[in-house]
This record gives C-alpha cells, structure tokens and sequence, in this order.
C-alpha cells in the first residue's frame, strides 16, 4: 500500500520558510505572489493490511508536530 501524507502549518502559524520564498520569487520577478506557505510531503510504501490506526500513529508521533501542523493521508 503506497501513501502520501501532507503535513502543513496550521493557521496562524508564522512561515519563515514561506516568506523566505516568497521574498526569493519577488526577487526573481515574480511579483504577482502575495502568500507562500511551505509544508512536507512524505511518500510511505506499508504493508498491506496496514491499519489507519497505526498510519494515524506514524503521523501523530513522527511525521507532524500537531502542536503546529495539520496533516493528511493520502492512499495512492
């Protein structure tokens, strides 16, 4: 079983890493860019039969610090 889990900073959550790029893309010239938020993208190949409770565990207490950031599971 193959997935993708999409981690992102929640709300309210200051980017520095986001206006980094934001301010780079400016820099390029590309001035039409007015919010930039970066995030992680994971790519899991498990076994099947792999249960969501232990997918949502992998997650919850390695892949997002839900302090922070909301994240996804996507089943490819």
């Amino acid at each position: 079983m193959k997935l993708r889990i999409i981690v992102t900073l929640k709300n309210g959550v200051l980017d520095p890493q986001g206006k980094a790029i934001q301010h780079a893309l400016g820099g390029l010239g590309f001035d039409g860019v007015e919010d930039v938020r970066a995030g992680k993208i994971f790519e899991l190949v498990l076994a099947d039969g792999t249960s969501d409770e232990a997918i949502d565990e992998m997650c919850r207490k390695l892949l997002a610090n839900t302090v922070i950031e909301n994240y996804r599971v996507e089943k490819l």
